[in-house]
């Protein structure tokens, strides 16, 4: 009855309802090839050898593509393992100019910011505390919050990343949506420090199958969903648009409501009944009409 899953999740077929609910919605990680291929060269950036002109990466694509739970895991998995934290993660904030962008990299640091006035002051908090923390990779997330703001702001931020790395040994990682690909390739010297991985919409084909194939093996319900089949298949990757994380929201809301129904396996005419709308078609959708 349970040959469909992973032998570490039968075992929760056992368990009461609301625990195999709050296994399903519980984040996991999806080792699929660019999410492998991105942690493998994000590896290598902890084991190059010193530089005076560090390498970085830029991790680029949609939104709710996985991109941030692809740095996530690294960066905990590194925890685990290192005598010493080198890896850290900055969530960019909304705002243009430095000072905005030295505070995400100080929240992250956990630094109070202090006046976001006084940039000069919180430069010199920067690099006293790079000079001591000594990281080799600062990952920046929704780096494209950054790149809202007049020229010379964008500017200084770029000139702030090529400074740590030849004064501190530091690699950048810049996480966001193709505008980051664009501004890092507007100048030839900028796109000479970043090597690109995109992590693309999904598209209808053998690995998206498979995909659909692993999450259901992954999610505690007694009965076969055959998930990977038309038109079910078609279903999940219409609404979630080729998006790994509509794809996951989706099968998981459909994976609960077979426990809470008792179906305990999720069919077409149960994805049919939840109420998602695919993220393009929120702005119009009868919910945003009926706040009118």
């Amino acid at each position: 009855m349970s040959d469909h899953l992973l032998e570490h999740v039968r075992p929760y077929l056992e368990r009461d309802r609301e625990e195999r609910i709050a296994y399903i919605r519980a984040p996991r990680w999806i080792g699929h090839d660019v999410a492998k291929d991105a942690h493998r060269r994000l590896t290598e950036l902890l084991s190059r050898p010193a530089s005076l002109r560090t390498q970085g990466l830029m991790l680029v694509g949609p939104y709710a593509n996985g991109k941030t739970m692809i740095a996530e895991r690294f960066a905990v998995e590194h925890l685990r393992t290192a005598p010493e934290q080198k890896v850290w993660i900055a969530q960019t904030r909304e705002g243009a100019g430095l000072g905005h962008f030295y505070g995400s990299i100080l929240q992250a640091l956990r630094t109070p910011g202090g006046d976001m006035r006084d940039v000069g002051r919180k430069a010199e908090q920067l690099d006293h505390l790079l000079a001591n923390l000594r990281p080799r990779v600062l990952i920046f997330d929704e780096f494209h919050n950054a790149l809202r703001g007049r020229t010379r702001d964008v500017e200084a931020v770029f000139a702030f990343l090529r400074r740590i790395g030849r004064q501190f040994d530091v690699s950048p990682v810049l996480i966001g949506e193709v505008a980051v690909y664009d501004f890092v390739n507007a100048t030839s010297e900028m796109a000479s420090r970043f090597d690109p991985i995109a992590v693309p919409r999904w598209q209808y084909d053998e690995d998206y199958l498979m995909l659909l194939d692993s999450l259901e093996a992954a999610l505690p319900l007694s009965r076969c969903s055959d998930l990977s089949n038309e038109p079910l298949a078609r279903l999940i990757f219409s609404l979630s648009e080729g998006l790994i994380g509509e794809i996951v929201a989706i099968v998981t809301k459909a994976a609960i409501a077979a426990i809470k129904s008792g179906a305990e396996r999720i069919t077409k005419a149960g994805v049919d009944d939840l109420p998602h709308v695919p993220i393009s078609q929120r702005r119009n959708s009868p919910l945003r009409q009926s706040l009118l």
